[in-house]
C-alpha cells in the first residue's frame, strides 16, 4: 500500500512522550525544545504533525515568550511529503493555535549562510515559502545571524563618547523612539505603518527587554562630553545566548561612526562575563549595521528568513 492510501492525520503531539516523533526531522532548534517546555516557551498543543499511517509527512511548531497565552512565532515548518499535506497542516493548526480574530504569528527559519548555493536547501526553502504564501503570508526580510567568539579581538573605543547606565526606563524608551526615525530594519518599518514610534518602543521594551533576567547595568547609553545622548547598546542574555539585543544611534548623530563605539562597548561588557559566544542579527539590506558587525569581528554563522501575515 502506498503512503497516499493512508488517510492524512493532522494533530498536535499528545505530550512530551511524542517529542521524539516531532524532533525526528533534523533542525538546530530541536535540541532546545525540551528546555522550552520546562521554561514555559512551548506547549504540546503548539507542536503539530501530519501523518500518513505512521509516516511523518510534515510538521509545524510555534514558540512564545515564557508564560504567554498565545504563540509569538512559528519557528518550525518542514515538508517531508506532499506540499498540499503541509499546507493543510498549517491551516488546521492555525485555527487551533491562534485566536480567531488574530493575525497569525510571523514565521522564521534559520538557514546556512550559503543556502542559495546548496540546491537541496534552496529547493526546500522555496517549497516552504510557496506553501505559506498560499495561506496568505509573504516574505518580509532575510537577516544575517552573527556571532562573536572568544579570542576575537575586542574593538577599541575611540574615546569620543562617555558611557553610563540607563537612568530609568523612560529615558531608554525616548531614545528607542528617536532611533526608529529613518530605521533600515524591515520589522520596524512594517510596525511603523500601523503604530507610532513611541508605541513600538514601549511595546519592545515591555515585551522583550524588560523580561530579560540579565543585569540592567549592562545596558549603556553613549553621550558626548556635554552629556548629549548619541545612542545606546543593550547587551543581554535572552534565555539562550548572550546577545547584542538592540543597538542604535539617534538621527542627529548618525554618520560619525559612533556605532563602532557602541558595538565595542556592548561586546566588551559581555566578553568580560567570559561568555562562550555573543549573538546578534541584522537585516541583509541594513548594510551599515552589517558592516559594523563585520568590522567588530562578528561572523555570519547563519541566515534567517522571516515571513509575515501582515
Amino acid at each position: 500500500m502506498s503512503s497516499h492510501q493512508h488517510d492524512l492525520i493532522l494533530r498536535p503531539i499528545t505530550g512530551l512522550d511524542e517529542l521524539d516523533l516531532f524532533t525526528s526531522v533534523p533542525y538546530g532548534l530541536n535540541a532546545e525544545i525540551p528546555r522550552d517546555f520546562t521554561e514555559g516557551r512551548r506547549k504540546p498543543e503548539w507542536l503539530w504533525v501530519a501523518l500518513r499511517g505512521d509516516q511523518l509527512v510534515a510538521r509545524a511548531g510555534w514558540w512564545s515568550r515564557p508564560g504567554d497565552e498565545h504563540p509569538l512565532l512559528m519557528d518550525v515548518f518542514d515538508i517531508l511529503g506532499d506540499t498540499d499535506d503541509a499546507i493543510r497542516l498549517v491551516e488546521t493548526a492555525l485555527a487551533q493555535v491562534v485566536p480567531a480574530d488574530a493575525t497569525p504569528p510571523e514565521y522564521g527559519r534559520f538557514l546556512p549562510p550559503d543556502w542559495r548555493e546548496q540546491d537541496d536547501v534552496r529547493v526546500s526553502v522555496e517549497r516552504r515559502v510557496r506553501a505559506l504564501e498560499s495561506l496568505g503570508a509573504h516574505l518580509l526580510v532575510e537577516r544575517l545571524r552573527l556571532e562573536w567568539r572568544p579570542g576575537t579581538p575586542i574593538p577599541e573605543l575611540s574615546g569620543r563618547l562617555t558611557f553610563r547606565t540607563v537612568a530609568d526606563p523612560e529615558e531608554l524608551i525616548d531614545l528607542m523612539t528617536l532611533v526608529l526615525d529613518g530605521t533600515l530594519d524591515a520589522h520596524s518599518r512594517q510596525d511603523l505603518a500601523v503604530k507610532s514610534a513611541r508605541e513600538i518602543a514601549r511595546d519592545e521594551y515591555s515585551g522583550e527587554f524588560e523580561r530579560y533576567n540579565s543585569p540592567r547595568e549592562w545596558w549603556k547609553i553613549a553621550t558626548l562630553p556635554d552629556g548629549d545622548p548619541v545612542g545606546f547598546v543593550l547587551p543581554a542574555h535572552n534565555g539562550y545566548n548572550p546577545v547584542i539585543s538592540y543597538i542604535g544611534v539617534v538621527p542627529a548623530h548618525r554618520g560619525h561612526g559612533y556605532i563602532h563605539d557602541l558595538l565595542a562597548m556592548g561586546t566588551s561588557v559581555l566578553a568580560a562575563e567570559d561568555v562562550p559566544r555573543i549573538r546578534a542579527s541584522t537585516d541583509v539590506d541594513n548594510t551599515p549595521m552589517a558592516a559594523a558587525f563585520a568590522k567588530a569581528g562578528y561572523v555570519t554563522f547563519q541566515r534567517q528568513i522571516d515571513m509575515t501575515w501582515h
